[in-house]
Parts: structure tokens; sequence; C-alpha cells
């Protein structure tokens, strides 16, 4: 299997020169990080929420080493937040936040990234929208899920995400479903041990039904994190049995895949989410993308080859 390949050399200092020198790869990344800078994302953003989308925005970067990083970080949130303020757009742009990115692996780190992601959620909701804490490695969850419960005592409208490939899930997911709660469901997309999370695909899938399945039976709002079609399907079928209708529920699926489904749920009524990200250090966001999806490294290859 190529993903962990791909997933272990996200993680390489030495692949991520190799790969950042390529010439081609600029034409690829545009593909999935439409933009470096706000500038640019603006008329991106502008665009799909005319088509009647909406979207999470993450401004990429996760390997932080400093505290003048996370800061760093936590500023370029605010700058978008800015930004999105004179666009009147509400919850329909949200943004989405990885709390390495805030300072979470650093010495102190849970106190440094709570105290970096809280000016962002605060001005995130001063504006009518919200944020949404990524999960990241196993690592770090019961730190995200610790920030998560402490910002919803102010925000209670903070979301987070949660993975199906972790054998932890499933109970995460029943104390998460609870009403307020925003919960974004993903298979996940980071190198676990076999110790802590499913291995092959369809013990993934499966799982992923089982915990949307807590998700929609709860009394939360469950966000639909997924480019298959079946799960998809079956997302709309366990709505409809929980007796859910659209708008209590979303779809969210990644800028750059499957574009025309996109358009295609918004225009049957759903409520369909584009992650979309920016920004210079994207490297690890990237990587993800290609070991999640084997079309999408064969995209790469074949433009590296056909610009070779």
């Amino acid at each position: 299997m190529l993903g962990p390949v791909i997933l272990a050399a996200s993680r390489s200092d030495r692949m991520r020169r190799v790969i950042s020198a390529a010439p081609v790869t600029k034409q690829v990344v545009d593909r999935f990080i439409p933009g470096e800078t706000v500038d640019d994302i603006v008329p991106i953003i502008e665009r799909l929420t005319a088509d009647g989308l909406e979207l999470t925005m993450d401004v990429v970067g996760e390997d932080i080493t400093t505290p003048e990083q996370a800061a760093h970080a936590r500023d370029a949130y605010l700058a978008l937040i800015g930004r999105l303020k004179a666009l009147d757009l509400g919850e329909r742009v949200e943004m989405s936040v990885k709390l390495s990115m805030f300072g979470q692996a650093l010495d102190g780190g849970h106190e440094l990234a709570l105290a970096n992601v809280r000016p962002v959620v605060e001005a995130a909701a001063a504006i009518g929208t919200t944020v949404t804490l990524d999960a990241e490695d196993h690592t770090t969850l019961d730190s995200m899920f610790a920030i998560h419960e402490e910002l919803r005592k102010d925000f209670p409208q903070t979301g987070c995400v949660i993975q199906s490939y972790l054998f932890r899930t499933e109970t995460d997911a029943r104390r998460l479903a609870a009403s307020g709660s925003r919960v974004r469901l993903v298979k996940g997309a980071y190198k676990e041990p076999a110790e802590v999370a499913y291995q092959q695909k369809h013990e993934i899938d499966k799982a992923y039904v089982r915990v949307l399945r807590i998700l929609m039976e709860g009394t939360g709002y469950p966000m639909i994190g997924s480019h298959d079609p079946r799960l998809i399907s079956i997302g709309q079928e366990l709505a409809r049995a929980a007796g859910r209708k659209p708008g209590d529920y979303e779809f969210q699926m990644l800028y750059g895949i499957r574009g025309d489904e996109h358009l295609r749920l918004a225009a049957e009524g759903h409520r369909m989410r584009v992650y979309t990200a920016y920004g210079t250090d994207w490297y690890g966001y990237f990587m993800r993308r290609l070991a999640e999806k084997p079309a999408n490294l064969r995209f790469f290859v074949r433009s590296m080859i056909s610009k070779g």
C-alpha cells in the first residue's frame, strides 16, 4: 500500500526538498491549495459561495518549532477573519485549525495552543461564524478534546473532528453526539500504528458507518467528511432514518476533489461545505491528499511525467 509510504514521506525533510523543487509541483499543488495569501483566496471564496457552496478555511502549516511561529499562525487566522468580515457571509464561511500550528507540540503546548486559538474563536464568533478543531495524530487528541471542551464553555458552536480509523472513535462519538455539538467525521489521514487504528480500508469504512450512525442518532450536528460515493449515500440514508432533514447535517469535501459532486449536492438542497486550504507551508497537507486517494497520486505522477 502506497498510502503509508506517502504519509511517512510527509514527515521527511529530504522528500520535502525533492518534491518542492520539482518544476511541476506548483501546478499540481494549485489543484488542492488555490492560493498563498488572503488576497489570493478571497476570489475563490466569492466564487464558491456564489455557486451555493459553504466553506471551511484552513491556513496550512503545522510543524512549527517556536512560540513566535505559533503567534504568527494565530495572526494569520485573525487577518483572514478581518477579510471575511467585509464579505458578510456569516456562517457560510467558517475556519478549521490544527492545534499543532498554534504550538500544541511545544513545551507547555496545551496551554499555549489554547491561549493562541481562543482569540481566533472569539473573533470568528464576533463576525457570526465559528471554528472547527481538526484532528491530528492520536497522540494529540486528548489535548485537542480538552481544548474543545474548554472553548465550548463560552463558544458552544466550536466544532471538532473525529477519525473513523481510530479504535477510540466510537466512544468519542457517543460523548460528542450531544445537543449543540458540531462534529466532522473523516476516515483519517495520518500514519497510525495497528495498536490504535484499523489498517484495512474495509475496516475503516465499516467503522465510519458505525460512528456516523451514532452521530446521526444523537442530538448534535454531524458533518460528513468524505468523497466516497457509497458513504455519501449511506449518510443520506442514516439521516433519513434518524428523522433529519437537509440542514440538520452537512457534507464536507476538499477543494479540488469531486467539484461536480459539490455542486450536485448543493443543487439538491444539501448543505455542502468545501474545505479550502491556502498558504505557503503546503507540503504536509499536500502529501496527505496524495495518500488519501490513489487517483490523486496518479494525477501527480502523470503531471510529472508529462512535464518531464
